[in-house]
């Protein structure tokens, strides 16, 4: 049996107190039998552009309209799929796990995996991991080494095959950039109105350091 994960993260790599700077960054993966959802999110796009519902290229739920989001929701609800979530608080990272971005979405992604890969596939499946691509196409290839170098880790018991690619390229990520994107509301904000559509679906929300006391900046 193959297991399709897709994976997004959300956050900046900015380690200050300043505005617009996030106060987390969080690595989230939606855990899918099938693909089956992806093609109902395109035959849903159909609709609203004979509705007339204002469309960017690609579903995207921080840009998209109210409309169009709250349809998303009401189709994403009614499917089947766990969703994992890496919680960490950017200020308790020590300095020796931060000193590039690389090297500390290396880490989010090695807690996420070490604690959820036994639940989202058994000895004998195959897994397919396709995460949203990262920075410039350049930078892309050491977040995707620092992936790969994980699985290597940690999904030794598994056959397993991951791809880097746009959000644009593929409607399952569309569907975790929106899981994301509710988690993120509601750590950064307090706004758990997204997160609430979802929450029966998230088997897995942990914040690494939530018993930290140091802040290191």
């Amino acid at each position: 049996m193959t297991r399709y994960v897709f994976s997004d993260e959300a956050g900046c790599f900015e380690f200050s107190r300043k505005p617009n700077v996030s106060k987390y960054f969080i690595v989230c993966a939606v855990d899918m039998a099938d693909c089956d959802l992806g093609k109902e999110l395109l035959d849903l796009r159909r609709e609203m552009a004979w509705e007339g519902l204002p469309l960017g290229d690609y579903f995207h739920c921080t840009k998209d309209h109210a409309k169009v989001r709250a349809k998303v929701f009401e189709l994403i609800c009614k499917h089947d799929f766990r969703v994992y979530a890496q919680i960490l608080e950017k200020s308790k990272a020590q300095p020796q796990i931060r000193p590039n971005k690389e090297r500390f979405y290396k880490h989010a992604w090695l807690y996420l995996l070490r604690h959820c890969l036994p639940k989202m596939v058994n000895t004998n499946d195959r897994l397919m991991i396709t995460a949203a691509s990262i920075g410039t196409k350049k930078g892309q290839t050491a977040f995707s080494e620092a992936v790969k170098d994980v699985l290597d880790q940690t999904a030794r018991h598994v056959v397993w095959r991951a791809a880097f690619w746009s959000s644009a390229s593929d409607p399952c990520l569309q569907v975790t950039d929106y899981c994301t994107w509710a988690i993120q509301r509601k750590w950064e904000r307090g706004d758990s109105q997204a997160y609430d559509l979802i929450k029966d679906k998230i088997v897995y929300e942990y914040d690494l350091w939530a018993h930290g006391r140091t802040h290191y900046y």
